[in-house]
């Protein structure tokens, strides 16, 4: 089925609640983005690597200690002494929070926002939220809905993979998405 006869369909069904469409389409689009926002996470930096194999080795280390009925008191805990207390300490940077780059996303109707936010926002919560304030005063004839990351290393997060957690970018894979959310967004209207 093409782009063009779904548009059709949903041209036909939707006549009446076309802004609704619209709206549901577009927090659907703007979720998927903000959800597949990398949020920093210091174990996978490369500065990190032998810090993360090491306390990763103690973990496993510790875990076949509980594997071992010999190692376990009568209730199932690590006899004294057997638990490998120690660890590498993570570099991150002094009071990094992961978060800013999920938190950035700002949803707009018509302008493009040029400006950064502060907002740290690692779960993603109240940048939805923020994003539903605007999407709900959406209405037909208003212009684009403008979703938004100003942050610098934004294109690289979205085009040179400088994340594991998003190697192919965020938006670009949420677009794929786009008819999907149309076709659910008509699907759910009444009938």
């Amino acid at each position: 089925m093409s782009f063009t006869l779904d548009l059709k369909a949903f041209a036909e069904k939707a006549k009446a609640n076309a802004e609704q469409v619209v709206q549901k389409v577009a927090l659907d689009l703007t979720y998927a983005v903000i959800d597949r926002s990398p949020v920093g996470n210091p174990e996978l930096w490369a500065a990190n690597k032998t810090a993360t194999e090491y306390n990763n080795e103690v973990k496993a280390h510790n875990a076949a200690l509980r594997n071992d009925p010999a190692n376990l008191t009568k209730n199932g805990r690590l006899k004294p002494g057997r638990l490998l207390k120690d660890g590498m300490d993570l570099v991150s940077g002094k009071g990094y929070v992961g978060g800013r780059f999920r938190g950035n996303w700002q949803v707009s109707i018509e302008t493009p926002i040029t400006e950064n936010i502060e907002r740290v926002d690692a779960g993603g919560g109240a940048t939805k939220s923020a994003a539903v304030q605007i999407i709900q005063k959406f209405e037909l004839g208003a212009g684009a809905i403008w979703i938004m990351n100003n942050l610098p290393y934004g294109p690289r997060l979205e085009y040179e993979g400088w994340s594991r957690q998003a190697p192919a970018g965020m938006v670009r894979v949420s677009v794929t998405e786009f008819q999907a959310f149309v076709n659910k967004a008509v699907s759910e209207l009444e009938k």
